[in-house]
């Protein structure tokens, strides 16, 4: 938080810069992308990422200043987009019809993001390698998305990993990545940072999962995502639960009933214990990872802070499914 405050000003110049490099002939594309963005925020400067990685390797954050601009086109394309599949596009467009924001989206997320590390403001040497990452991110996150959209993958919890490290590993191990190419590191360094992005990605996405019980939104359960928490409960069910767990995921799409039936299932507390065993270890995955890669400390300690705080235990267990159960049919 304090590293955005510090350099808030300096992203949003380079923000500015990258609409810029738009061209004078796009100013209706320029005027969209940048309404877009406005109408976008986002509760965590996770921006910031890139810039705290080059510092690690360099102790110098000021130019990867480009990158969190990269990032921040990307969620925000990646954001209006996951709406768009939920059904949630006029809301999200803020005033821009649903066509003009996707156009916008289009432009956003994969054009603008290649002109920003194709523009003088990057080293010659690095701009193939960081033009291949965007490239190499979208197909990645494309991935795991259709596969959520799908939901074909199955209620296991190797398969929801694998949709995550598309979902949200394949972003963030994009800018750590492009942050140690920009900081002209060697390849084996490079792989560690995109492992510590994989990592990182999976934990907050575990955040957010659980941010979408505790504030009642219930996307998840309405829209038939298959989370993390939901392949826990079905892998430690005992004999008949499973089954009866899948009938209610299908069923919580379209009954507040069922959403919260399952729900009960999912906050059974051997569920629990589960998934906080299990969040534990991609948060010390990430600390090893940390460790070796070592760096600045000034800028590694903000990075375990950053990994701590994205990897909390929120939920708590609710009454025994049984009682649950039984107030249902009284």
């Amino acid at each position: 938080m304090d590293l955005h405050r510090e350099m808030s000003a300096d992203i949003a110049a380079e923000r500015e810069s990258a609409l810029d490099l738009l061209g004078p002939s796009a100013a209706s594309v320029r005027a969209a992308v940048a309404e877009l963005l406005e109408h976008r925020t986002f509760a965590y400067p996770l921006s910031v990422l890139p810039v705290i990685v080059h510092a690690v390797e360099t102790g110098t954050p000021g130019p990867a200043v480009p990158l969190a601009v990269v990032h921040e086109l990307w969620w925000t394309s990646a954001c209006y987009l996951d709406d768009l599949a939920d059904g949630q596009a006029a809301f999200a467009a803020g005033g821009l019809g649903e066509s003009e924001a996707l156009l916008a989206t289009v432009i956003g997320g994969i054009p603008l993001p290649l002109l920003v590390v194709q523009s003088p403001r990057i080293p010659e040497a690095a701009r193939g390698a960081l033009s291949a990452e965007i490239v190499r991110c979208w197909i990645t996150a494309t991935e795991g998305q259709l596969r959520d959209l799908r939901a074909d993958m199955g209620a296991r919890r190797d398969a929801v990993v694998t949709a995550y490290l598309g979902k949200s590993g394949a972003p963030f191990s994009m800018v750590t990545a492009m942050a140690a190419q920009l900081a002209g590191r060697t390849h084996e360094r490079v792989e560690l940072w995109r492992e510590f992005g994989n990592v990182f990605g999976i934990l907050w996405q575990l955040f957010n999962d659980q941010q979408d019980i505790l504030t009642g939104r219930d996307e998840d359960l309405a829209n038939g995502t298959v989370t993390y928490l939901l392949a826990c409960a079905v892998e430690d069910a005992d004999a008949g639960s499973p089954d009866r767990i899948l009938e209610l995921h299908a069923a919580a799409r379209h009954s507040l009933d069922a959403r919260a039936a399952l729900t009960a299932f999912l906050l059974a507390p051997e569920v629990l214990r589960r998934y906080e065993e299990d969040i534990s270890a991609f948060r010390d995955r990430a600390h090893r990872l940390l460790r070796e890669l070592g760096g600045d400390e000034a800028y590694s300690s903000v990075l375990r802070d950053l990994v701590d705080r994205a990897s909390p235990m929120l939920l708590q267990a609710r009454e025994p499914l049984s009682g649950v159960v039984a107030a249902q049919h009284r």
